[in-house]
């Protein structure tokens, strides 16, 4: 039976705050400061294990070999002889944010009835250009299975950030739905990381119904105001939209698009005069996990379900944020459940509860099981960060060779604990 997924990055041992994404003013914010990749990494298991309670069914992702040797082989250099900037991009672990893995089309939307995958290419950001081959390998070991379609990623220089930038409407999850690809357009101070080419290459690729696919711009004043990718500014679960109000360059146009391709959206709209942009973004509002609870959350009928927003604590630290999600429980809307989670270390490097998974809809029993959680597992990976993982690291700690050794030793702990040993 189809089901909606929720696979995780594990934060790898790498975790560090070198500041690296231009235009995610969390990122930049916390340059320079001393990384927990313990800490983060428990925070993230714990996460896995709030949504496991919930009786959401969880996978995961395991970090990517860092750092990266053959990419400064690449470049004419070694991690002792590499320029500051280019080490520090060698070390990150920026593969943790699981939504910026790739594009998903379930089955039920594609031509050949396949679940489709493409990788996504992240050539804006330098430090994470080179993620796609480890990703790559990783999506066609989960997912090897012939339900799935796993595709290389879009050509250069077509940016694609992947499921951070793409929305599903539907029913259920297991129906028909509508796909939403929402893209940028360059010419400020910060980068639009998303292509308009890019999106339509992987529509055609996943065989998607046109009329059943949109294509809508992202506001620029939302990109500039550091909403990077879509999912800072709207998230969207089954007939449900949750957006804010300057998400989408022409809102008006882009309400009647949706409107108009999937007449059951019920669109949840945070307006300007009551969260600002910067409030929306500093708290991650809209960087939750919009979930379909299985006990239905709450009073529901027909199309409304009940759902919850897994959204993280610095949500309940913003005044405006917090004061409107609770006006908004307090009514009749299909959100009924506020879930606050503490991921502070994801945070700090710019990455919220939604950043930190990719949505898979599919029948577990078609999904490599080693990428499949349950609480024991969660245990043994727990246990493999407590014993692993470095403490803490700092930004001169990257020129040590001793902490890059170890730090390739706990990710090989990982995989052997997994028997993933194929990924080493």
């Amino acid at each position: 039976m189809l089901t909606e997924i929720n696979f995780d990055g594990i934060i790898g041992p790498s975790h560090n705050y070198a500041g690296l994404s231009r235009g995610n003013i969390a990122s930049a914010s916390h340059a320079g400061d001393v990384s927990q990749p313990r800490a983060a990494a428990l925070q993230g298991i714990e996460k896995m294990r709030h949504n496991l309670a919930l009786g959401l069914p969880q996978g995961f992702f395991v970090p990517l070999d860092r750092p990266d040797a053959p990419w400064l082989r690449a470049l004419g250099t070694t991690l002792e002889d590499a320029e500051g900037h280019l080490r520090a991009q060698a070390w990150s672990a920026s593969s943790m944010w699981a939504a910026n893995a790739a594009t998903v089309s379930p089955a039920p939307d594609s031509a050949d009835g396949k679940c489709h995958l493409t990788v996504a290419n992240l050539v804006t950001m330098p430090h994470r250009s080179h993620e796609w081959p480890g990703t790559l390998a990783q999506l066609r070991l989960a997912f090897a299975n012939p339900a799935f379609q796993v595709h290389a990623p879009i050509p250069a220089p077509f940016g694609d950030e992947g499921a951070a930038n793409h929305m599903r409407l539907c029913s259920g999850h297991d129906g028909q739905g509508v796909e939403i690809f929402v893209h940028g357009v360059g010419g400020g101070r910060f980068p639009a990381r998303q292509h308009l080419d890019a999106s339509k290459a992987i529509a055609r690729k996943h065989r998607l119904d046109p009329a059943r696919t949109l294509f809508i711009r992202q506001s620029d004043s939302a990109i500039q105001s550091g909403a990077f990718h879509n999912d800072v500014v709207a998230v969207a679960n089954e007939h449900v939209l949750f957006t804010h109000e300057s998400a989408f360059e022409d809102r008006e146009a882009a309400h009647a698009e949706i409107r108009s391709a999937f007449p059951a959206v019920e669109i949840v709209e945070v307006p300007a005069t009551a969260v600002s942009l910067p409030d929306a973004i500093k708290s991650y509002l809209f960087n939750a996990q919009l979930v379909s609870l299985p006990d239905g959350g709450g009073p529901s009928t027909g199309l409304r379900t009940g759902m919850g927003l897994v959204l993280p604590t610095e949500a309940q630290a913003t005044p405006a944020v917090w004061n409107w999600l609770e006006g908004m429980i307090a009514g009749n809307g299909p959100i009924r459940k506020l879930l606050p989670v503490d991921v502070r270390q994801s945070m700090a490097n710019g990455g919220g509860p939604a950043c930190l998974r990719l949505r898979v809809v599919a029948d577990p029993a078609t999904v490599d099981p080693r990428f499949l959680a349950d609480e024991a597992k969660l245990d043994r990976i727990a246990g493999v960060v407590a014993k692993h993982w470095p403490e803490a690291i700092a930004p001169g700690d990257l020129a040590s060779a001793p902490l890059a050794s170890d730090v390739r030793k706990a990710r090989s702990a990982l995989l052997a604990e997994l028997g993933l040993g194929e990924l080493d």
